[in-house]
Formats: structure tokens, sequence, C-alpha cells
């Protein structure tokens, strides 16, 4: 059965830090091998899940995650949350010697299309060690909902800021009539690419002013 645990954020930023890098050392190495040798990580603040695929999909969704960025621990969680709402263990991941850590997870049944969630890490006392970056929770037509104000990011295109503080550039019928400050609730389908850079892209099939019925 999945183990749910809910965190403040803060509780994040006061994990303990772990014992100091232990460095393999080679005898005899070049200065160009010595900066190449590969180290175990430490933890300072959370780290980023660097691998999550698909990040977008249904409930239910199968989910492979791979990152490593960790240290080594004697034991590793991984479930998803909301980043504001608690998280909820899901599966036991597997960490390999260099603190490399596979695991494959589902995208609860519960989960709805108006909120992102995240993949989450945890050490084996459930303390949060890494995050990803969002998993779009879909409608089975590929659809999601995102409410937020619009902000001039300096991108040269219509960006939200969604309850959740994550960042998108928004294209479609209609969005470019959206000025900064204005409080909508979209709805549409994530674009395959961006045309803002890094922010995640909604394709607008419809959009309405906050508050309108």
């Amino acid at each position: 059965m999945p183990v749910r645990h809910c965190f403040r954020r803060s509780t994040v930023l006061a994990a303990a830090a772990l014992p100091a890098t232990l460095a393999l050392s080679i005898v005899g190495a070049s200065d160009a091998q010595a900066q190449h040798e590969r180290r175990y990580a430490t933890l300072g603040a959370p780290r980023h899940v660097q691998s999550v695929v698909p990040r977008i999909g249904p409930p239910g969704t199968e989910v492979a995650v791979y990152t490593e960025n960790l240290p080594p621990q004697a034991k590793i969680w991984v479930g998803v949350g909301a980043m504001r709402s608690g998280f909820e263990a899901r599966a036991e991941g597997k960490q390999e010697m260099w603190g490399e850590v596979s695991a494959s997870v589902s995208i609860p049944r519960y989960a709805t299309w108006d909120r992102p969630l995240v993949v989450i890490i945890f050490n084996g006392v459930f303390s949060p060690i890494a995050y990803s970056d969002p998993f779009h929770v879909t409608t089975e037509d590929g659809l999601i909902q995102r409410t937020g104000q619009i902000v001039d990011e300096g991108m040269g295109c219509v960006t939200l800021r969604d309850q959740d503080e994550y960042l998108y550039a928004l294209s479609g019928d209609g969005v470019d009539d959206l000025k900064p400050g204005d409080e909508v609730v979209v709805e549409g389908p994530v674009a395959e690419s961006s045309p803002c850079g890094e922010a995640d892209s909604i394709t607008v099939v419809r959009w309405e002013r906050a508050g309108d019925e």
C-alpha cells in the first residue's frame, strides 16, 4: 500500500546535511584524469530529478524515474504529489553504487487535470531530497487546465504564472488579447515545443477570466 506523508515546503530546506564527500582516489593519475574522477554526491539543498518519462499523461500513467546526482542512502522512496499539498510515497527506489536512482511509479487515479504533480525522492526517514519538473496530468483527451496570472517575463510571448508558480507559454486563438495582470483559466494540450525557451507551452483551446461564470 502507498505510504502517504505531508510536508511543508520549509521541511525540505531543513533537511540535515549528510557526511562529507568520499572521493575515489587513483594513485598516479594525471591531472586530466583526476578532474574526471567519479565522486559520491553530497546533499545540501534538495536536488533536481533529472529524468521523468513521460512528463504528460492521464491518471494511471506509468512513469520511469532516473537521476544520478544523489548521495548514497540506506533506503530510497519515490513518490508523487503537489508542491503545496503533500506527497505520497508510491515505490521503493533502486540505488546503485554512485547514488544513481531508478524507479517506476504510477500517477495516482485521483490526480486531476487542473494541477501539476512532481516526482519526489525521499530518504529512508521520508525527508525529501529531490524534486522533478512538473508532471502534467491530463484528461483522457490530453487536455490540462491552469489558473493563474498573465505575466511579462520579457520572453516575447504571452506567459502565464499558475497558482503553483510554474510558468507556461500560451499560444492559440485569442491569447494575444491577454495583458499582464489578467487573472485567467486556460485549457488545452501541452505543446511538444515551446515558443518561449524552457517554459512549458499550452496550445489554448479555451480560456476565460478567473471568476467568470
